[in-house]
């Protein structure tokens, strides 16, 4: 019987030997992430990246106190170090990756940051405030061996990527116009009154113009042009690349955009907003955003129609429908997301971690969030000087 001794020991030494080799591959595998503003949408991508049991929740920092202990409530299990200024979480050689939420005007800067402390990082959208920022960064991104994605995520939504096949496909003609609308309502809101803790204003202030504290900069800094280009950067951000996405598109040619007064006490950007883009692969994008409007449900509030001179698409948050001349009410094809809209974070979260791992260029590199941002910046210009903004190729700046 000696023999099954001796079996069963090979076969236990087998086991310890299978256990340590997968223990030391999630180890190996094992990444650690910083979380650089801990907010609404911050902590939600934060939630998003935890449900890969691979991450770990390393650090997080924010300046504002109520966000930074939330967070770290939320990733306790990880035991995450807190800090308070980004540039001490990029110092901590313990991160791999950083998740960047901040609000816009920040963004340039922490991104430029991390690429020179080699981190990888998951930045929100809209990429950067300024056409100049968004050429230095695309720079500054070639010259690192950092992998950058922009949380753009209709590029890893499986509803989008059917859709973008039905229109190579040739399925819709030649398609020279798309148009896209987005409804809400910001304008019958209160002004934020108070804060619910302390808040490092001069350092969440950074590179804008200082003001002093109101709490309705920070609570809705995307209405301020000090922070952000207004909701027609926020939201159009998202939209113009579905389009460019859906079109195979390029840079544009030109921006022209016109917008009403903002009806938000206290805030320079308004809510009203039409952007018409023309793109060198003959064809306009025209978004209409209003958030004036009455309150859609939230698989309602948007749409993008591509008019096809044989057949005209419609892609909403959760499905896409085409119509062929003549059949105008019923569908000829339909498709639906999977599992919704929500699910496209998590989609384009595990793209990120897949290019962190195997170093592949991930689904919205910082190339194309430059390009999404760029035809929000010419709006937000074209509304202010009132004409027409081109858009010099060659020499990469705005005329």
């Amino acid at each position: 019987m000696w023999y099954r001794g001796r079996e069963m020991a090979l076969q236990r030494r087998s086991f310890i030997l299978a256990a340590g080799a997968a223990l030391l591959k999630a180890q190996t595998d094992q990444i650690a992430l910083g979380v650089i503003g801990s907010g609404g949408r911050g902590t939600f991508v934060m939630t998003v990246f935890q449900k890969d049991p691979s991450v770990k929740i390393g650090a997080i920092c924010d300046v504002y106190e109520p966000n930074l202990e939330n967070a770290l409530s939320i990733a306790s299990k990880d035991h995450p170090r807190a800090y308070r200024n980004y540039k001490q979480l990029l110092g901590d050689k313990s991160v791999q990756a950083v998740l960047i939420a901040t609000p816009e005007h920040w963004h340039h800067q922490m991104v430029l940051d991390a690429l020179a402390a080699g981190k990888d990082i998951y930045v929100e959208k809209p990429l950067c405030q300024t056409p100049q920022q968004g050429v230095e960064l695309v720079d500054a991104e070639k010259r690192s061996k950092s992998i950058v994605q922009v949380g753009m995520q209709r590029r890893s939504y499986d509803l989008y990527l059917d859709a973008r096949k039905i229109v190579a496909a040739g399925t819709l003609g030649n398609v020279r116009m798309v148009r896209s609308w987005w409804l809400n309502n910001s304008v019958n809101g209160g002004a934020a009154k108070k804060l619910d803790g302390p808040l490092d204003w001069e350092q969440w202030q950074g590179p804008a113009p200082h003001h002093e504290l109101d709490p309705n900069r920070f609570r809705n800094w995307r209405l301020y042009s000090d922070y952000a280009g207004g909701i027609v950067a926020d939201q159009g951000a998202h939209v113009f690349d579905g389009i460019h996405l859906l079109m195979n598109a390029s840079y544009p040619k030109a921006v022209n955009a016109t917008g009403g007064r903002p009806h938000i006490r206290g805030v320079d950007t308004p809510e009203s907003v039409t952007v018409v883009a023309e793109y060198p692969e003959d064809f306009l994008g025209v978004f209409t955003i209003n958030y004036a409007a009455m309150r859609y449900q939230s698989k309602n509030d948007q749409l993008n129609q591509l008019d096809g001179d044989r057949a005209r698409m419609d892609v909403s948050r959760e499905e896409y429908k085409v119509f062929t001349e003549g059949h105008e009410e019923t569908p000829s094809l339909s498709g639906k997301s999977a599992r919704g809209f929500g699910y496209a974070t998590d989609l384009h979260v595990a793209n990120f971690l897949e290019c962190v791992r195997t170093r592949k260029t991930p689904t919205a590199p910082i190339y194309l969030g430059f390009q999404a941002a760029l035809v929000v910046q010419m709006a937000g210009i074209s509304l202010r000087e009132g004409r027409q903004m081109k858009w010099n190729a060659g020499a990469r700046r705005v005329e």
